[in-house]
C-alpha cells in the first residue's frame, strides 16, 4: 500500500514543478493533471492473511553422564545425544480476496494485496554426548570399555512459504465526462477526467529457517584410584567466631588435559579426542589464633573470605569494617593468622567536643573518645581557626577570617585516657584573636591510625572566647 501512496505523491510533486516551469498561458495542459491528483483512492477486495511461521524443532536430549569403576570386565556404553527435531515449513500467504472491480466510478481504485508467506522454523540443536568418568587401577583395563558418545545431529530447517497473489484490475483506467450548464447562454461545459486502478502487490516470500547445530561429543575423565574423589572446596566464607572451632580446610583437584582418548579405549569407540586425567589433590587449611584481649564475639557478624590459589597459597580477604593488628604466616600446609589486637573501623571516628576553655595563651579545645579506644589509636589533629571582626556582632551574619590553618604539633596535644586537650593558645596566632569576647569558628579534622589503617573525622564548632 505504501508504494501506491508514494506514486501519487510523486505525481503531485511533478505537477507542481511543471506549474512553476511553464507560463500559465493555457489551462488545457494542467487541468487534467490537477484533477487526477485530487482523486481519492479506495480499496476493493480484501488483503490476504499472512501465513503462519513454521514451528522450531525441539532440541535433542543430552546423553547420560556415567561414572564407572573398572576391573577388567568388558563394558559397552551408549551415551550419545539425541537428534534435534526438524523445523516445520511456513504456511503460504493467502491470495487477496478479489471481489468484482467497481465500474466507471469517479475515484481511483486499489486492488487487494496478497498475504506474506510464513518463515520456516529453525531446526533443533542436537543433544550433547554424555561424559564418562572412569576410576581405574590398571590402565590396560581401559581397553575393555567400548563407548559411543557422539553428539546428536542438528535438525533440518523448515522452508519459507510463498506469498499470496495480489489481485489484478480488470480495467486499468477509464474516463468519465462531466458536464455543467453555463448560466448565461445555457450551453454545457464538459470536462473529461481519467481514473486508474492500481493492482495489488504479491505477498513477501517467507525466509527459510536455520539448520540446528550438531551436539558436542562427550568427554572422558580418568582417575587412577579406587575410591571416589572428594569434590573441590577451593573457597570458604566464615565469620570470625566460627574460626574458633578449628582450622578451615580448602582443597582443589588438579588435572591435566591430554589427547587421543579413543586410543585408550576399545576399538571404534566414539568420544572427544581430548580428555582429563587426575594428577593430584591440593589441600591447604587456614587457622586463626586470637591473642587479642578483646573478645572475638565482639566481631560476631564479620566475615572472612578464603580462596585457595593455583600457586598453593590461601588468599585471605579480611572485612573492611574491622582493623586487625596481627601477622600472617605459612607453616607447612597451614596458613596461620595471629591477631594481637582488633577494633571496629567505626570506633575510630567517635570523637566529640568536650570543652572550650581559657583565653589568650591558655586557650584550649578538648575532645573525648566515646569509643574508648584512644590507647590503641595514633591520633593527629588538623585545625582551621577563624575569627569574626569585632563589628560583626551587630550584623545578622558573622564574617569569619582564617587566623591559623594546619596540623597541631604533637607537643601541643595532651591525652589523658580518652580525652585530648589541644592548646590552641600556644599556636602562632596573634594575641588579639585569642582575647575574651572574640567570636571564633573551629574546623577540626582528626586522623586516627591503627595497624596500617586510618580514618578521618571532621568536627565543627562556633562560639565565643570567655
Amino acid at each position: 500500500m505504501l508504494m501506491h501512496v508514494s506514486g501519487k505523491l510523486s505525481l503531485i510533486l511533478l505537477t507542481l514543478t511543471f506549474s512553476f516551469v511553464f507560463p500559465h498561458t493555457s489551462n488545457s495542459l494542467f487541468c487534467p493533471l490537477v484533477a487526477w491528483s485530487r482523486h481519492p483512492e479506495r480499496d476493493f477486495g480484501q488483503d490476504g492473511t499472512d501465513g503462519t511461521d513454521g514451528r522450531a524443532g525441539r532440541r535433542g536430549r543430552d546423553g547420560e553422564n556415567r561414572t564407572i569403576f573398572v576391573d577388567g570386565s568388558p563394558i559397552n556404553l551408549e551415551l550419545s545425544g539425541g537428534n534435534g527435531g526438524d523445523g516445520n515449513n511456513g504456511q503460504r500467504g493467502e491470495d487477496g480476496n478479489c471481489s468484482r472491480q467497481p465500474r466507471k466510478v469517479d475515484y481511483d481504485l486499489q486492488a487487494a494485496d496478497g498475504g506474506d508467506g510464513g518463515n520456516g522454523g529453525n531446526g533443533g540443536d542436537g543433544g550433547d554426548g554424555g561424559s564418562l568418568t572412569v576410576y581405574y587401577t590398571n590402565r590396560e583395563d581401559l581397553k575393555q570399555i567400548y563407548v559411543r558418545s557422539q553428539g546428536g545431529r542438528g535438525g533440518r530447517s523448515g522452508r519459507g512459504a510463498d506469498g499470496g497473489d495480489g489481485c489484478d484490475c480488470d480495467d486499468r483506467s477509464w474516463e468519465i465526462e462531466t458536464c455543467t450548464k453555463k448560466s448565461d447562454n445555457g450551453e454545457e461545459d464538459c470536462e473529461t477526467e481519467r481514473f486508474e486502478c492500481e493492482e495489488g502487490d504479491d505477498g513477501r516470500d517467507g525466509r527459510d529457517g536455520q539448520d540446528g547445530k550438531d551436539g558436542s561429543m562427550g568427554t572422558l575423565t580418568l582417575i587412577n584410584r579406587t575410591e571416589a574423589l572428594p569434590p573441590d572446596k577451593p573457597t570458604a566464607t566464615v565469620t570470625l567466631p566460627q574460626l574458633q572451632n578449628g582450622a578451615i580446610a580448602l582443597s582443589v583437584n588438579q588435572w591435566q588435559t591430554r589427547s587421543s582418548a579413543t586410543a585408550l579405549l576399545a576399538p571404534n569407540s566414539i568420544i572427544a579426542n581430548q580428555y582429563r586425567e587426575f594428577v593430584g589433590r591440593l589441600e591447604r587449611s587456614f587457622e586463626l589464633v586470637w591473642n587479642a584481649d578483646r573478645a572475638i564475639t565482639d566481631f560476631y557478624n564479620q566475615p572472612i573470605s578464603l580462596s585457595l590459589k593455583s600457586d598453593q597459597r590461601i588468599d585471605v580477604s579480611l572485612p573492611k569494617e574491622v582493623w586487625f593488628d596481627g601477622t600472617m604466616s605459612q607453616q607447612g600446609d597451614v596458613t596461620r593468622f595471629v591477631v594481637t589486637n582488633a577494633l571496629l573501623e567505626r570506633e575510630a571516628t567517635q570523637l566529640t567536643r568536650a570543652d572550650f576553655a581559657g583565653n589568650r595563651s591558655a586557650l584550649t579545645f578538648s575532645v573525648v573518645d566515646l569509643a574508648g579506644k584512644s590507647d590503641l589509636l595514633d591520633t593527629q589533629f588538623w585545625l582551621k581557626y577563624r575569627t569574626a571582626n569585632s563589628g560583626d556582632r551587630f550584623r545578622r551574619f558573622y564574617n569569619y577570617r582564617t587566623r591559623y590553618e594546619g596540623i597541631i604539633p604533637a607537643e601541643l596535644v595532651t591525652r589523658h585516657n580518652n580525652r585530648y586537650t589541644l592548646e590552641i593558645g600556644k599556636l602562632p596566632i596573634e594575641a588579639e584573636y585569642l582575647r575574651p569576647g572574640v567570636a571564633i569558628e573551629i574546623e577540626l579534622v582528626a586522623t586516627r591510625s591503627f595497624a596500617g589503617n586510618s580514618a578521618q573525622q571532621e568536627m565543627n564548632w562556633r562560639g565565643e572566647i570567655r
